[in-house]
């Protein structure tokens, strides 16, 4: 129990016995206030002249980065055509047959089905790729 209560005394003090001050730990001064740091922040950012935020022009696009955009668009994509084809099988009346006949009914034009059929095609593909990725074996160190 002793050990228990020495350990953050020997964390914070030693570095009193080392240097003038005496278990003083550096910290911001209470007189700030969260206006002023903000003032202080945005005043330093104006005399630097440096954006506030990087721009999308300074990203080079790749591969990577676009198929990970799509595979969040079309997880979305897939989240809302399951919940809607689950809320509708709930709510509305009728078995199977009745729905699958509603929606041949609509006439819906080949893009329109291609990209329905999109979403679940890349979902696949694309945990097949991981898979493959996740299963290669790592690259070796490189010689020094």
């Amino acid at each position: 129990m002793a050990a228990l209560l020495w350990r953050p005394v020997g964390r914070y003090c030693l570095h009193g016995h080392l240097s003038p001050r005496l278990c003083i730990r550096n910290a911001v001064p209470l007189g700030t206030s969260a206006k002023e740091e903000m003032e202080r922040f945005w005043s330093k950012n104006a005399g630097s002249n440096r954006p506030l935020s990087p721009h999308i022009t300074i990203y080079s696009w790749s591969l990577p980065m676009a198929m990970s955009i799509v595979h969040r668009g079309t997880g979305v994509a897939l989240s809302a055509g399951v919940s809607l084809f689950g809320l509708s099988a709930l709510l509305l009346p009728g078995n199977f047959e009745s729905h699958l006949e509603l929606v041949k009914s609509l006439s819906l034009g080949p893009v329109l089905i291609h990209s329905a059929k999109f979403a679940p095609q890349r979902a696949v593909l694309g945990g097949a790729g991981r898979h493959v990725k996740s299963s290669a074996p790592a690259p070796p160190p490189p010689d020094d």
